[in-house]
């Protein structure tokens, strides 16, 4: 055991290297070696779903128990700036502008949806949206720049809901749904990672599902009015079943992670690469071993990325067509920045970041 924890040790540091080596060093720093997935102190059980990395410094990370953490020095520290009164709340999801901008999602049947918006680095939240039908359930959200985005609720009379927003998440509303395909019976998205619903430049989104017959991704090239949807090789036919995170690095090349959530049931085939913008799914030769909830491409390449699991973190360095374990570590998303910082987090406060050391 201790030489294989070795072996996937090395696994992980070779991919943050490669991640350091690639980014642009700033003025007077130099490449250094890494030291991987490096636990910062949190001083919370909370789990944490939602995950928004901003850059090197910044990072948001929201969870249970209505529980919003932000640091502004690289995660040495946590300041908890939970919303007042929230702590019935389920947070799944969080984006974040800066330092002081942020929005919250929270998940739930009814008025348990929810979304909080933060202009003041989490000093105080305004709630800007609250779900009044009793049969949407919101599970993610994405947004294409600081102004533009969108939020995903479970079917409702057969058919996706979209909310929309215009300015940032101060308003929402819901788009018309005569662009959404009819759902599947059965099929709904899963809010385990923040990334069932995640977007590529300024107009292309992608939802990922389950449940349903088929494990489908549904893409709009128009901010939500127009989808279409595509089956994909990862099994579903299970409430437990299905694409469960995805990532595109541009508005071609994409990766979903899923599989089937439970600990005693097996994972095959769980993940699969989309080479046209989700047109197309092909399975991964070799893909993660078991399920697996969150994905992110490393920065500054075009073939690196994290899958992250309750079992482990993968690497793929062939844009997702083959996966290794590197480190067996619980997370349930990752997320990377433009200037070269990763960051995981998952059950009991773990929040980590893919470091370096001297």
């Amino acid at each position: 055991m201790g030489k294989t924890r070795r072996t996937m040790s090395v696994g992980l540091i070779g991919a943050a290297l490669a991640l350091t080596l690639a980014a642009p060093a700033r003025a007077g720093e130099t490449p250094t070696a890494a030291a991987g997935w490096q636990l910062t102190p949190t001083g919370t059980d909370a789990r944490f779903r939602g995950l928004a990395p901003v850059d090197r410094r910044t990072a948001w990370a929201a969870g249970s128990k209505g529980t919003v953490l932000r640091t502004t020095d690289g995660g040495r520290s946590w300041r908890n700036v939970s919303p007042a009164g929230a702590g019935d709340l389920e947070f799944r999801d969080v984006e974040a502008f800066d330092a002081r901008r942020a929005v919250v999602l929270a998940i739930g049947e009814g008025e348990a949806s929810r979304v909080l918006r933060t202009e003041d680095g989490g000093a105080t939240w305004t709630e800007s949206f609250r779900n009044t039908d009793a049969r949407a359930f919101y599970d993610c959200m994405t947004f294409f720049d600081h102004r533009h985005g969108l939020a995903l609720s479970d079917p409702v009379d057969g058919k996706y809901r979209i909310l929309s927003t215009r300015d940032g998440g101060r308003s929402w509303e819901v788009l018309p749904s005569a662009g959404m395909p009819d759902a599947l019976p059965g099929e709904a998205g899963f809010a385990a990672s923040g990334q069932c619903l995640v977007s590529a430049g300024p107009r292309d989104v992608w939802l990922a599902t389950g449940g349903g017959a088929t494990a489908r991704v549904l893409h709009s090239a128009d901010r939500g009015l127009n989808w279409t949807a595509t089956d994909t090789p990862i099994p579903a036919g299970d409430p437990a079943r299905g694409v469960f995170g995805l990532a595109f690095r541009d508005r071609t090349h994409g990766i979903a992670v899923g599989g089937d959530y439970r600990k005693d049931q097996p994972s095959p085939s769980a993940g699969a690469v989309s080479t046209d913008g989700g047109r197309t799914w092909n399975p991964s030769a070799t893909p993660p071993p078991a399920y697996r909830s969150g994905v992110a491409w490393l920065p500054h390449g075009k073939a690196a990325a994290l899958a992250v699991g309750p079992t482990g973190t993968d690497l793929t360095t062939d844009g997702g067509r083959t996966w290794r374990t590197v480190d067996t570590g619980s997370y349930d998303t990752v997320d990377c920045t433009a200037d070269g910082s990763c960051w995981a987090s998952g059950e009991k406060g773990r929040i980590a970041r893919l470091a370096t050391k001297d």
